[in-house]
């Protein structure tokens, strides 16, 4: 979706919401609204009774009923099942139209200030970024995801000496990261379901792990590049180019 049609549907999606809250306090569960102010009282007292033992338990007493008669409501269904087909179209968009990232080159009208660069890659919530197929100007990469796939190719920039860093952290998707044959690289994959395939060494499943994997030369090296990446669900696979 682009950016009109999303503030169309979420438009749509909070009016509906209002009319379904509306027919659910009237028709269907009129005494919602008493039972909600009911556990947030208990969290309310048990906050300020906290350093008592009575207290702690109304106070989860408290945030367990609100959770119950917040998740019974049709209203939060609807909410969570819109969210759920929201994801489902933006990650299927993102499949068919990766998002191609094409930097600009800074130039060189300011050279005794400051230049505010264009950053390689942009956080998103839902979408797939990869790199462009011509020369772009490298910059390092520190970007938060939600879902989607990060696809970097390194064949077609120029890294400067010293050590160039990649940091990606995001909630499901995959990383690719294809580097030059004479680059050292060292790569830490923090995942909770996931794997790691670098230079063809695939490991198995990890759960709940940090893998990390670093090339014999990669301290001493002119040109090195440093690989972070943390995923709730998701691989990361690093190529030679």
């Amino acid at each position: 979706m682009d950016r009109q049609k999303t503030t169309d549907y979420v438009s749509w999606v909070v009016l509906l919401a209002f009319m379904i809250l509306a027919l659910e306090i009237v028709f269907f569960h009129p005494g919602i609204i008493f039972s909600v102010l009911f556990s947030a009282g208990f969290i309310y007292i048990g906050r300020k009774k906290w350093n008592r033992k009575l207290g702690k338990i109304t106070f989860w007493l408290g945030c367990i009923g609100l959770v119950v008669h917040v998740l019974t409501m049709m209203t939060v269904r609807f909410l969570l099942v819109a969210l759920l087909f929201y994801a489902v179209i933006q990650f299927a968009q993102s499949k068919r139209r990766p998002v191609v990232i094409r930097p600009e080159m800074k130039t060189n009208d300011a050279e005794t200030e400051g230049v505010f660069r264009q950053p390689l890659f942009q956080n998103m919530l839902f979408g797939r970024q990869k790199t462009p197929e011509h020369a772009y100007e490298w910059s390092d990469v520190n970007i938060q995801t939600g879902i989607g796939d990060t696809i970097i190719d390194l064949s077609y920039t120029v890294v400067p000496k010293g050590e160039a860093t990649i940091v990606i952290r995001g909630w499901i998707g995959n990383v690719h990261i294809f580097v030059p044959y004479e680059m050292e690289v060292s790569v830490v994959h923090s995942v909770l379901f996931g794997a790691a395939s670098i230079f063809s060494k695939e490991t198995e499943r990890l759960w709940n792990q940090t893998f990390i994997y670093q090339t014999p030369a990669y301290e001493n090296a002119e040109q090195k590049l440093k690989i972070i990446t943390s995923m709730a669900i998701g691989n990361v696979e690093v190529k030679r180019i």
